[in-house]
């Protein structure tokens, strides 16, 4: 047997595909097809009231402002009609926090634009160390990922002329170890790339030097997701930071004090575990049961402890600073100077707590953390969440946060991580008539019997079944919490319908095990979860199969390809954006490769029994009739790509009676849009789209 017979051996076989011509992304025939089914679905679905309604919303020039804090500085990125690809400007941290800032423009992103030929979309910026008035800004010419770096001087207000760290269009990762050394992560200049199109090493990149010669610190493998790097400047400890993802899920992370030019050390610490440094502490959130410093802790707990416990692999010195409950998981956390802030979700809704890791470390009574009570009211017409938005944990313990319910719009409140005392610093403005609505919490009961939430918002009072648009995602850990519908709200609920959030598992809305719990060759049972709400919304008559429509994105664009291929009966409209649904070749298009924890290898045999029961390209029935579908996807995507999506529609056109309309805008990465005039109209095609087809006769 020949290495290449004995290679193809261990693969699954290829099933035959006459639609491969439309993966070339940027071929002439692949592009008019998509351009054509493109104009057709705009003339289908073109509704230019409420596109200029949801411009006008998103172009508001009194909506709220979220900015990001460096010092005494505040950052944003404006966007209006005037500017589409915005304004990065900023404002003194005293005048923002009176309400009444006074906006200096650092970088007009549409003058940049037409001076040098490139619409260029601010992908943000990476700020210096404390007192060096520089940062790098990430600036992609299509809303892609993959963006340039240039280094940016914020007292001269303009681009760096002498000697800049500059670098062309890739997914870089790059930090600052002191003003003129950069620790990145990039592709560029030999540095490499995984079979995930990440780097795949780390160097320290000193100014005026080529990055061809900056020497390797870390070097990951091909087969890994890619390399990553960060620096934690904390105090007086600056802690350069690598991480080399083997997969979604498994990292190694090694270590080193930049200061002192020591060799990088690994942390001791479980692959699937999250680890974050501040100063010379760490924190470790287990996605798995682990058992260190003669103690065994479960899944979903939160550990403190001095840094040099797991550099040693000790472990003895940490300490719990959450453990989940049955309903109460740990979302995610953030640092203050003094102050370690845990965003907490009980039955899915979040709320604050802060602790002093000092104090727990020493064992003093009270250091446990208490819940800081969220601004308003609880009233029983919505269900809120809250997420700290910015702090700057080398300055103090102040804390930024946004507060917002389905119906109530966000408000932006700063505190204090140590002296909780929230003031309101600007209160978003309503984009929709919320009058009779409501917004309450109901439970499924999956294939399995399984319980599975989700929030409802619609009509208190009603009078018969509804139109219902159901959303929901379901992987990668997740969640989906209480949000304003800025889109939705006019678009829909002001219409008198039904909006849908679905928790089904696979997402993070009760801790890691919620999330494994569809992993791999379990992934079955997040679909099931999203099929059993539909058909809970039909049994307690808030609506009928015909009349309910679904959503989704990405991991979420596999979710409603599913439910159109393996439970059509149950809806009655499906729109599909920038999916994966080819899962044969996934691994082989755009970021693939990196999501093989998540859904499996389709190249392994015994993996792809699995993965074709949950693949909609090739469950595609010519038999089955399916509900109206609206695929779309964007041509610049490099996370996922347009192919899967301009593949599905192709085969369901040529081999069903299916009604499918498709819709790929040039620009928008994988966020599929790329400014606010996008942004509206494409929200209005794809309602335009559920108001045609739910509420026909």
């Amino acid at each position: 047997m020949t290495a290449h017979a004995a290679e193809d051996a261990t693969h699954a076989p290829e099933p035959i595909d006459p639609h491969l011509w439309l993966e070339d992304i940027n071929a002439p025939d692949a592009l008019a097809w998509a351009a054509a089914r493109t104009a057709e679905t705009e003339a289908a679905f073109h509704d230019s009231a409420l596109e200029q309604r949801l411009r006008d919303v998103l172009d508001d020039p009194d909506r709220l402002i979220v900015p990001s804090r460096h010092g005494d500085l505040m950052y944003h990125l404006w966007r209006d009609a005037e500017n589409p690809r915005g304004l990065w400007r900023r404002t003194t941290r005293e005048a923002f926090t009176a309400g009444e800032p006074e906006w200096e423009t650092l970088l007009d992103l549409d003058a940049l634009g037409q001076a040098e030929g490139t619409a260029w979309s601010f992908g943000g910026a990476v700020h210096g160390p404390a007192g060096s008035r520089r940062a790098l800004l990430r600036l992609s010419p299509d809303g892609g990922d993959a963006v340039v770096l240039r280094e940016f001087d914020l007292d001269a207000v303009a681009f760096v002329d002498d000697h800049p760290f500059e670098l062309d269009a890739h997914k870089h990762r790059v930090a600052w170890l002191d003003s003129d050394t950069l620790l990145i992560a990039s592709a560029l200049d030999g540095g490499g790339i995984t079979d995930s199109g990440y780097p795949i090493s780390a160097r320290v990149w000193r100014r005026g030097t080529a990055l061809a010669d900056a020497p390797t610190i870390v070097e990951g493998d091909h087969a890994d997701v890619g390399v990553f790097a960060d620096v934690d400047h904390t105090g007086d400890r600056h802690t350069a930071v690598v991480v080399v993802a083997h997969d979604f899920f498994h990292s190694e992370l090694w270590v080193w004090d930049a200061a002192a030019a020591a060799d990088p050390v690994k942390i001791q610490a479980p692959q699937d575990a999250h680890v974050d440094i501040h100063g010379e502490l760490v924190a470790v959130r287990t996605t798995t049961p682990w058992q260190v410093g003669g103690t065994a802790y479960p899944a979903g707990t939160l550990l403190v402890g001095p840094l040099e416990t797991l550099t040693t692999g000790d472990g003895s010195a940490l300490r719990v600073a959450f453990a989940p409950t049955e309903h109460a998981v740990l979302e995610t956390w953030n640092w203050t100077r003094t102050r370690l802030v845990l965003t907490v979700l009980d039955r899915v809704q979040s709320g604050l707590c802060a602790l002093d890791p000092a104090a727990l470390l020493a064992g003093e009574p009270g250091a446990e953390a208490e819940t800081t009570p969220l601004p308003f009211a609880l009233g029983t017409d919505d269900l809120f969440s809250a997420s700290v938005v910015t702090a700057d944990a080398d300055e103090d313990d102040e804390l930024w946060v946004v507060a917002r319910g389905f119906l109530t719009p966000p408000t932006l409140l700063v505190t204090d991580a140590v002296a909780p005392d929230p003031r309101v610093v600007q209160r978003g403005n309503a984009a929709f008539d919320a009058t009779g609505l409501v917004a309450t919490q109901h439970w499924a009961t999956s294939a399995d019997g399984t319980g599975i939430p989700y929030f409802e918002v619609g009509p208190r009072e009603r009078d018969g079944a509804l139109p219902v648009l159901m959303s929901g995602y379901g992987g990668f850990e997740h969640a989906l919490t209480p949000e304003y519908q800025n889109l939705v709200g006019p678009a829909w609920l002001e219409k008198g319908r039904v909006f849908v959030v679905a928790n089904i598992r696979g997402g993070g809305e009760f801790g890691p095990d919620w999330h494994l719990a569809a992993l791999r060759e379990h992934r079955h049972r997040a679909y099931e979860d999203f099929a059993a709400v539909a058909r809970d919304l039909f049994a307690r008559g808030v609506s009928t199969p015909a009349q309910i429509g679904c959503h989704g994105r990405s991991n979420g664009g596999l979710l409603v390809g599913n439910m159109l291929t393996q439970y059509p009966e149950d809806f009655g409209a499906i729109v599909c954006g920038v999916p994966l649904l080819d899962m044969r070749r996934y691994t082989r298009l755009s970021a693939g490769a990196s999501w093989i924890a998540e859904y499996g290898d389709p190249d392994d045999p015994d993996d792809w029994e699995f993965i074709r029961t949950f693949s909609p390209y090739h469950l595609i029935d010519p038999q089955q009739a399916y509900p109206p579908s609206l695929i779309y996807a964007a041509a610049s995507d490099d996370r996922v790509g347009p192919v899967q999506a301009r593949k599905m529609a192709a085969r369901l056109t040529q081999e069903t009676d299916a009604e499918v309309y498709y819709l790929e805008p040039v620009e928008g990465g994988h966020a599929g849009t790329i400014d606010n005039a996008a942004t509206a109209a494409l929200h209005a095609t794809i309602h335009a789209f559920f108001d045609n087809v739910l509420t026909r006769d």
